[in-house]
């Protein structure tokens, strides 16, 4: 096939020559070998099918580790430091109004905020709102709990148990007692 083409190279310029050898090459493609590659080879189309992807399978853990990873990721408790008002025994007029406040430590991990509260959780309520909002307070952190009762008409010794509970509605933490003596 190269014969075919005959041509003086003194004569051709080099912008001729370019072409030339271009269309050399694509007749001589036409030449091939069993097993080469042809243009339409290399430059097929596109496609619009997409290829598929092997999904993966999620990996389910077995009942009991699930039922733990849904666990809070923090832990309440409430320590109970000191009485700051009205020591135990302490002596009430009937219906008077007795302003109890007790020192606590949130020594959880959880901070205590909206939906946490106190709740009477043994004898009287003493005229006390149960359950009552419990102050907010970081972990780690000391506070003030502060209640208001009435001393009942009734000469008596009266005791009334309140605990903290989560929003859940959880008991936790030390219970804390006010214990008056109505004459």
């Amino acid at each position: 096939m190269a014969g075919v083409f005959c041509f003086k190279m003194g004569r051709m310029s080099a912008p001729k020559i370019f072409p030339l050898i271009f269309l050399l090459t694509l007749l001589g493609a036409g030449c091939r070998a069993r097993g080469d590659v042809t243009p339409s080879d290399l430059f097929a189309p596109p496609t619009s099918a997409a290829s598929p992807i092997a999904a993966t399978p999620a990996t389910s853990l077995p009942p009991n580790e699930a039922a733990a990873s849904a666990l809070p990721t923090c832990t309440n408790n409430l320590l109970f430091i000191a009485d700051l008002t009205i020591p135990d025994g302490t002596l009430a007029n009937p219906n008077e109004t007795l302003d109890k406040r007790w020192r606590v430590e949130n020594n959880g991990t959880c901070n205590w905020g909206a939906g946490y509260s106190l709740r009477l959780v043994a004898g009287s309520g003493l005229g006390a709102v149960s359950p009552a909002p419990l102050y907010p307070a970081v972990a780690g952190s000391e506070t003030d709990i502060r209640l208001l009762f009435t001393a009942p008409q009734e000469s008596s010794t009266y005791r009334s148990a309140w605990q903290a509970h989560d929003p859940a509605g959880n008991p936790f933490g030390d219970p804390i007692f006010i214990e008056i003596i109505v004459p």
